[in-house]
């Protein structure tokens, strides 16, 4: 994937779960959106082929929204907004 193919989303945060494994990247998450305002967007990166079916799970327990996810292979990326 290029540069230019990846989506273009605002975010007020990155998170890089890379090389973690359930439930560490759901649990990172969950506490970066914690501290987070309402409407921010968290970016989240996740090596954890889990986190395809985790993350979006984990927004809809929070009353977050998964913008966008761009799943690259070997890496996932989500942009949550904070509900």
């Amino acid at each position: 994937m290029t540069a230019k193919d990846t989506p273009e989303v605002a975010h007020a945060t990155t998170l890089d779960t890379s090389g973690l494994v359930c439930p560490l990247p759901v649990y990172k998450a969950a506490l970066a959106l914690k501290a987070m305002e309402s409407g921010q967007i968290l970016e989240l990166i996740c090596t954890d082929r889990g986190s395809l079916a985790d993350i979006p799970a984990l927004a809809r327990r929070r009353g977050d929204r998964v913008v966008e996810t761009d799943d690259r292979g070997d890496v996932q990326v989500f942009w949550i907004e904070k509900g």
